[in-house]
């Protein structure tokens, strides 16, 4: 089996940390979900890049990076700044709705409900929990930990863990680590972890499966240092 290799440093961290902003905005405020995935799609493939990228038209030559992103950090390189995002930033309406889609449970259409309700900041969030949901109530308390990026020895040793204590409910259950973390992220905002289960399909009995899946919250829920469970989403799929 190879060994995955050591994650490096992203030298073009400003580049990427800018185009994920715009992503967020497009998603969150705009709803332009394929200029999200554009921006998502560029700020991930300019993060791979080995060396500091200095114009527009070298980063152009990236699968993933079109004319108007390539102009975007041409504006950025040369003036240290870009005005989309200075305007963006000046906009009250969308600060507070990514302000609160930065709250786990919260997303988008909540966020702008929210807003038009008068409710723009973590602290009017406090003040108005009677609206949130179980979920969003948790992310809200924890917010500044959720914040938080975790580094990938903790990841690795978080991932030990959580494998070992599904395998004690069902030795059958297949784990795999997601999102950045499989990517070889030097750190994450949280560990995505897919479960599957050779005997669960779409035809198999919702109890049986609730069942297992029960098991699974209780065993998370006694970790060490884990105060509450979020979320967990469950869903069957039929064999080929």
């Amino acid at each position: 089996m190879s060994k995955r290799k050591a994650p490096q440093e992203n030298p073009n961290q400003a580049i990427t940390d800018l185009l994920s902003e715009l992503a967020n905005y497009e998603k969150n405020v705009n709803r332009a979900i394929h200029k999200y995935n554009a921006y998502r799609k560029a700020a991930s493939v300019i993060s791979k890049y080995p060396s500091k990228i200095k114009s527009g038209s070298e980063a152009k030559k990236l699968d993933g990076v079109g004319t108007k992103i390539a102009e975007k950090i041409d504006e950025f390189l040369s003036t240290g700044k870009l005005r989309k995002i200075e305007k963006i930033r000046q906009d009250d309406t969308s600060s507070s709705i990514n302000l609160l889609t930065r709250v786990t449970g919260i997303g988008p259409a909540a966020a702008r409900k929210l807003v038009d309700e008068g409710i723009k900041t973590l602290e009017d969030l406090r003040k108005n929990e009677n609206k949130l949901n179980h979920h969003q109530r948790i992310g809200l308390k924890y917010f500044k930990d959720f914040e938080k990026r975790i580094p990938r020895k903790e990841m690795l040793e978080m991932q030990d863990i959580v494998l070992g204590e599904v395998k004690k409910v069902d030795p059958a259950y297949i784990a795999t680590v997601c999102g950045s973390f499989r990517r070889g992220a030097e750190s994450s905002g949280d560990m995505d972890i897919l479960l599957t289960h050779p005997d669960f399909t779409s035809e198999s009995a919702k109890k049986v499966q609730m069942r297992h899946h029960n098991k699974i919250l209780k065993k998370f829920d006694s970790l060490p240092h884990c105060d509450e469970v979020v979320s967990f989403q469950a869903k069957a799929f039929a064999s080929s």
